[in-house]
């Protein structure tokens, strides 16, 4: 009777020593085992064995995380104070060193994204941070994915939500835009009145080389006059016609 008990309990023991040592990993899991404290192997995704009080096991997800990076205060090369805030894409490729290389891989990439942030846009301008997003957004990703490689993270996408500026100087930056909106529209009718200037010498020289069509002009001029309401029309005489009359007159002089 008490041999049965004993070997009653010896498969219980069994069972439940194999019920424990059974692990399940999604397919987006990955598991970092341990053996006596030493790395051994990285398993998953399914159905695997994990020796209790021997192995141990640290889950790792390897989807693609979502990170908001908290509103920094930066001063921009400019020496204006503005908060930004991002939101950083990235995820585990390497689950081994995710959990050997760093002891919390998502606190340590969060606070590398904050100082970086503050870094990279403090070395520009802010009419830069505002009209070069994208440039911006391409060189925090770039620094972030170079540092995090050494703990096997690929930092995929960085983006730059909010830009928050004091009021004050919201009322400078639009000042600044409506000066140069002033300043193309005197420079558009400057350029137009060059073109029209331009315009009139080459119509000026071609009269000059064509009397005719000055004559042409003439009457065309005269035709448009004529049919205002005016009643006094003060014409100019072209000059030589003008210099043909009194050559006519003076031949008749000399010939009496």
């Amino acid at each position: 009777m008490m041999e049965q008990l004993w070997v009653g309990g010896v498969i219980i023991l069994i069972g439940v020593l194999v019920f424990a040592s059974l692990r399940i990993l999604r397919e987006y899991e990955r598991g970092v085992v341990f053996l006596l404290g030493r790395f051994w192997r990285v398993k998953g995704p399914g159905l695997i064995v994990v020796v209790p009080g021997v192995q141990q096991m640290v889950r790792v997800d390897l989807r693609t995380v979502v990170m908001d990076v908290p509103s920094q205060d930066v001063i921009t090369r400019d020496n204006v104070s503005v908060k930004v805030n991002a939101v950083i894409y990235f995820r585990v490729m390497d689950a081994q060193k995710a959990i050997i290389q760093v002891a919390n891989f998502l606190e340590a990439t969060s606070q590398l994204a904050q100082t970086t942030l503050r870094a990279v846009l403090g070395k520009h301008e802010l009419d830069e941070l505002l009209a070069e997003r994208d440039k911006l957004n391409l060189d925090i990703q770039q620094i972030l994915d170079a540092h995090t490689d050494a703990w096997g993270i690929k930092v995929s996408n960085v983006e730059i939500k909010h830009v928050d500026i004091d009021p004050s100087m919201v009322r400078a930056i639009a000042q600044q835009a409506e000066a140069e909106r002033t300043r193309r529209a005197k420079v558009i009718h400057a350029e137009g009145e060059l073109q029209a200037a331009e315009k009139l010498l080459q119509a000026a020289q071609m009269l000059a080389r064509q009397p005719e069509a000055m004559q042409l002009r003439y009457l065309q001029t005269l035709g448009s006059i004529a049919g205002d309401k005016s009643s006094t029309i003060v014409f100019p005489v072209p000059m030589d016609l003008l210099s043909s009359f009194l050559k006519l007159i003076g031949k008749r002089q000399s010939g009496e």
